[in-house]
């Protein structure tokens, strides 16, 4: 049964049209890199620009097997060779020129499209290993890689191309980062919501309006007189969960005096099953 509290998941179809347009941005600004750009520090520690986009390619490539394998019944693991053949395709991926990272984004922009289920397919629901999910929690886990890999590859791609759908999406995915769930307002969403190892879920009753202190009576899952309200707009809130730099970091408040943000524990695991 429908959690009536749950916002509504992704389309499948915007989910993958929002994946291509996210890799054609990144193949676009590969394409204007030089050596030195390639070679240079990208906006994740200790990987280059060649590193991000060895992942890119790597994660992608893991993606469109799960679906191409599961097309023919068959079950795959995500990596050939497991974390230890993720960490060598990406450092061997890594030496790449700035050509060869265009034509490997190039051939991974066909495949994909390939390995990808028909519109309204049944495919769509084809077992795959990835978190013991479907072929579409593939394409979301691809969809989810590739936009935050493309601002990860500080070229010029920022948090303003991540659409609301992704902002939601990664405040329901990443909530397990969190050890307790926390209230989130954020602006332009009409309600508040209710952020953690659970998911996301809706919070306030229609007639709360947002951005203030008023307990939420609706949900029982939380207690808001005393549940720590994390404020900001939704990219920022998203980036600060997945470990990013927001543009303005989000504020926390308790009973309203400013708390520190919560703290955040490891990113989901590939190989762990979904809530």
């Amino acid at each position: 049964m429908t959690d009536p509290t749950a916002p509504a998941a992704p389309d499948v179809e915007e989910v993958r049209r929002d994946a291509r347009a996210a890799l054609e941005a990144v193949t676009v600004a590969t394409r204007d890199l030089d050596d030195a750009g390639l070679a240079g520090p990208s906006a994740l520690p200790g990987w280059s620009r060649s590193h991000v986009l060895a992942h890119v390619t790597a994660i992608g490539e893991a993606m469109a097997r799960q679906a191409e394998l599961a097309a023919r019944g068959e079950l795959v693991e995500v990596y050939d060779g497991g974390a230890a053949g993720r960490e060598a395709g990406i450092q061997a991926g890594a030496r790449r020129s700035v050509a060869e990272h265009v034509f490997a984004l190039d051939s991974l922009a066909e495949r994909l499209d390939a390995a990808w289920p028909a519109l309204g397919s049944s495919g769509w629901d084809a077992p795959v290993t990835y978190r013991d999910g479907t072929v579409t929690d593939a394409l979301v886990a691809w969809w989810r890689e590739v936009r935050i890999h493309a601002v990860d590859l500080d070229a010029g791609l920022d948090l303003a191309t991540w659409p609301r759908a992704l902002g939601l999406h990664l405040l329901d995915f990443l909530g397990v980062r969190l050890t307790d769930d926390v209230l989130v307002e954020v602006a332009d969403e009409p309600t508040r919501l209710r952020m953690g190892p659970g998911g996301l879920r809706l919070a306030a009753d229609p007639g709360v309006a947002p951005h203030t202190e008023t307990p939420v009576g609706s949900d029982p899952g939380i207690d808001a007189r005393d549940a720590v309200v994390v404020r900001g707009r939704l990219t920022d809130v998203a980036a600060w969960l997945a470990g990013r730099t927001p543009d303005a970091e989000p504020v926390a408040r308790r009973t309203g005096a400013p708390v520190p943000l919560p703290e955040i524990g490891p990113w989901p695991s590939p190989y762990s099953p979904p809530r």
